[in-house]
């Protein structure tokens, strides 16, 4: 990474430019970096914020100047066959195959005179970006910024796997490993699907406090045993975890 002065171009049409008021950083940025992830370089990096618009271009009609809006890497155009499809959930407008550019196929971003690419069609890790007029959702302008940021990504990913592609269900128990972030927001989503038990699997215990205060009926350490962690939690239950999250991170 580098710190440097750049341009941010005004937004064209359907486009809207945003200064952005706080980042998270997701360990997918750190792939990008380890070329673990396609991308085109120089490239700002950022997915998970939420900012202000800043100024709007042609025909953006769903926010204006001053809304408070948090940026979707994974937004909908609601236009194309995968938007229309009710199972589709990958917009052919999404950028994660690394082209880093917007939808006219340039970018918004440069420095010194060259050429910036965007990430995800996000790139937040600066203090003014464009993106395209639906990735972006409106929130209440009282939103904290530095904790909805979340919401772009990690509470997402976390909230969704409970709610969206578990489908957990209620009266259920579950099992989350892993007690960070993600993980707690795992817990939240079982907690909303109604499961009558959630149980926190973490080695630091000084996570407890906070998983069970978002909903974790019970928190375990495998260090606190010697057996299997798996057969602790079939001792625990009899058997009915009905639904089970590695959310450690690795």
């Amino acid at each position: 990474f580098s710190i440097e002065e750049i341009e941010v171009a005004p937004p064209k049409a359907k486009e809207i430019r945003i200064k952005i008021l706080a980042t998270g950083i997701c360990r997918t940025d750190d792939h990008v970096i380890k070329g673990l992830m396609v991308s085109k370089f120089p490239v700002i990096l950022g997915h998970e914020a939420t900012g202000v618009v800043e100024s709007i271009g042609e025909g953006v009609t769903s926010v204006k100047p001053g809304d408070k809006v948090i940026p979707l890497f994974l937004a909908q155009c609601r236009e194309c066959d995968i938007c229309l499809n009710p199972d589709g959930n990958l917009c052919v407008k999404t950028d994660l195959t690394g082209r880093g550019v917007l939808d006219d196929g340039t970018t918004r971003f440069s420095c010194k005179g060259k050429t910036v690419y965007h990430f995800f069609n996000t790139s937040t890790f600066t203090e003014y970006t464009v993106v395209n007029e639906f990735s972006v959702a409106k929130i209440d302008d009282a939103a904290p910024p530095e904790k909805v940021c979340l919401i772009g990504c990690g509470f997402s990913t976390g909230y969704g796997a409970a709610m969206k592609t578990a489908k957990v269900t209620p009266g259920s128990t579950c099992a989350v490993f892993g007690l960070g972030g993600v993980g707690l927001s795992v817990i939240m989503g079982c907690k909303s699907a109604g499961a009558s038990r959630i149980i926190g699997i973490d080695l630091n215990k000084d996570k407890f406090t906070k998983a069970k205060t978002v909903g974790a009926t019970d928190c375990i350490s495998p260090k606190d045993s010697t057996k299997p962690i798996s057969e602790v939690l079939s001792e625990m239950t009899g058997n009915t975890v009905g639904y089970s999250f590695e959310v450690i991170g690795h």
